[in-house]
């Protein structure tokens, strides 16, 4: 069977599409335990998306001081324009507070912009990076032949 194709002057080899499992480089009990699809558990700080170039650390400050006392505020900037990237963090002195902020702030609008709210992850340095592999797949064996 002749499975090749031209489109726009190139060679196309067609491959039927095979469904696999994936498999992990760690178990899956281990995974588990990093998984990002179960809600991380209570902080006092608030991961922000969604915010406007024009947002600064007052002005964020101010939005969220009327849900309890905000110990900091920071806002990543791009290091090359000096714009802001968009989302920043708001730290309050507890987590009950922060809740609060959490479950009224999140989705309402904020200077013309939905605001998106988690509550923050902490950074981990050198920690596991699980990568799922597909055994056999066709894209792995794409440029052999």
């Amino acid at each position: 069977m002749n499975n090749t194709i031209m489109l726009m002057g190139r060679r196309i080899r067609a491959m039927a599409a095979v469904q696999n499992k994936p498999q992990y480089l760690f178990s899956t009990s281990f995974c588990r335990s990093f998984s990002s699809s179960s809600s991380p558990p209570p902080t006092n700080k608030l991961f922000v998306a969604g915010l406007s170039w024009s947002v600064d650390e007052k002005s964020l400050k101010d939005a969220f001081s009327s849900f309890g006392e905000v110990t900091e505020v920071r806002i990543m900037y791009d290091k090359d324009t000096g714009r802001s990237r968009g989302f920043g963090f708001v730290y309050f002195s507890n987590g009950d507070e922060a809740g609060s902020a959490k479950d009224a702030m999140d989705g309402k609008a904020y200077l013309g912009r939905p605001l998106r709210i988690s509550y923050a992850l902490e950074k981990v340095r050198g920690g596991p990076v699980v990568v799922p592999r597909l055994a056999n797949s066709g894209i792995a064996n794409a440029g052999k032949n």
